[in-house]
């Protein structure tokens, strides 16, 4: 659906402080497809269009752009991103839903990080334990074709 109906040539919507997808993608270090892709997912409303077609963005989409960047460079899911937009977007939101969604997200964070210790631990250990001479035998080749 989009908000109102094409009434710009490419050249007018730009010059009124309109971006196109180029200009979008450099201005947020988001990639032209994965503009696409968030505006696919809703994440990103669909946005102006020209009498031509072409996406047109606002200064207030490349706003929700960076907003979606810095949240997945935290390692927020999409979903989590859709979420946290619509309470970005709420005026009325409570603070206590985005702590409650953030925190949840450090449990996840501090889960990944124990199981990649875990790893780099046995990791360390097999590396400790293998000559890395001429001989064959690997203690690291032999974990890893040992049936769990």
């Amino acid at each position: 659906m989009r908000r109102t109906k094409p009434t710009l040539e490419t050249a007018e919507a730009l010059s009124s402080g309109y971006h196109n997808i180029g200009q979008a993608a450099e201005a947020t270090g988001v990639t032209a497809k994965m503009i696409r892709h968030y505006e696919a997912l809703g994440l990103l409303s669909r946005v102006e269009r020209t009498l031509s077609n072409y996406r047109i963005y606002s200064d207030r989409d490349l706003h929700v752009l960076r907003f979606i960047k810095r949240g997945r460079s935290l390692g927020f899911s999409m979903k989590e991103i859709e979420a946290l937009l619509g309470l970005w977007q709420n005026s009325r939101r409570k603070s206590a839903e985005v702590r409650r969604l953030a925190a949840r997200h450090i449990e996840e964070l501090d889960a990944k990080i124990a199981e990649m210790q875990g790893m780099r631990d046995t990791l360390t250990q097999l590396v400790g334990a293998c000559h890395g001479d001429h001989r064959p035998n690997c203690p690291i080749l032999e974990d890893l074709g040992r049936s769990p």
